[in-house]
């Protein structure tokens, strides 16, 4: 799957960027479904708003009980001040998660691709098990900020192993809040762990060592069918979008069961539903 260039750059980096991984078809299917899922979410009986500032007091129980299931997530600035959404539903989600990878056929479909298998292994990972998928719609205009985090925060083992395949389902571009990483960054230390013991969540500091700026950190703009590749200690966020324009992705977290998972993180898996791999 990848040239030895290309294995030298993640080594070096802690990203690749692959243009063309997907094709038009395999994404209109995906944003179809997507916008199903969207239309058919009821926010009158359960909701929750998405947001990664102060993540352990924003985390409530509609976002725990996401964890093996499918729900839908608001954009902060969603609401105006009476409450209510200032534009369409539709315009208004910031993101589904997190199980849809194993629970929803079409999604199952796209994340079932020997490619990934294939390329995972080539990244390091022996054993690769899908935990979580997410499809992010980066809103026109109220598209929220991604601070300034890595995903093995979220996704500890021992060693480190957690790699993100991030799926450009549009053009993702500095207008619309693309990506930005800090190259070299993944060797670095782990800043912080996002501990859960039951519905009990915190944020544990690790390391004081400060985040990077666009000084340092480079923009991962990328066309439509891109798939971004990167290390679980790779720095890395994306601004708020004020475009016109959206910038949907769908992300995947992977971890390698060669190694340790640990009971702490805030996904876990029993036998009605095992972390599985890409096949």
């Amino acid at each position: 799957m990848l040239t030895e260039a290309q294995k030298q750059q993640y080594q070096r980096d802690g990203f690749i960027v692959i243009p063309g991984f997907k094709s038009a078809g395999e994404i209109a299917t995906l944003r179809a479904r997507a916008a199903e899922i969207v239309n058919d979410f009821d926010p009158t009986t359960q909701s929750g708003i998405f947001s990664t500032i102060e993540q352990e007091k924003t985390t409530d129980d509609y976002f725990l009980g996401s964890d093996n299931t499918v729900r839908c997530f608001f954009e902060e600035e969603a609401f105006g001040a009476d409450g209510q959404l200032k534009q369409a539903k539709s315009l208004s989600i910031n993101k589904i998660g997190h199980a849809m990878h194993d629970l929803d056929p079409a999604f199952r479909a796209f994340t079932a691709d020997a490619r990934l298998e294939e390329l995972a292994r080539e990244l390091g990972l022996s054993d690769p098990k899908v935990w979580q998928s997410m499809y992010i719609f980066k809103q026109p205009g109220i598209g929220g900020e991604v601070r300034w985090h890595q995903d093995a925060t979220y996704f500890d083992t021992d060693p480190v192993s957690v790699t993100t395949f991030w799926f450009a389902l549009e053009d993702a571009t500095l207008e619309n809040g693309c990506m930005w990483a800090e190259p070299g960054g993944h060797r670095g230390p782990m800043r912080e762990r996002f501990l859960r013991n039951g519905d009990d969540v915190r944020m544990e500091k690790l390391s004081d060592m400060a985040w990077p700026d666009n000084s340092t950190a480079v923009p991962l703009e990328c066309k439509a069918g891109s798939l971004v590749c990167f290390h679980g200690l790779l720095p890395h966020y994306s601004a708020p979008n004020r475009s016109a324009v959206s910038r949907h992705a769908y992300t995947l977290h992977v971890t390698d069961g060669a190694t340790s998972y640990s009971p702490q993180n805030w996904i876990q898996r029993d036998d009605k539903l095992p972390a599985r791999g890409f096949l």
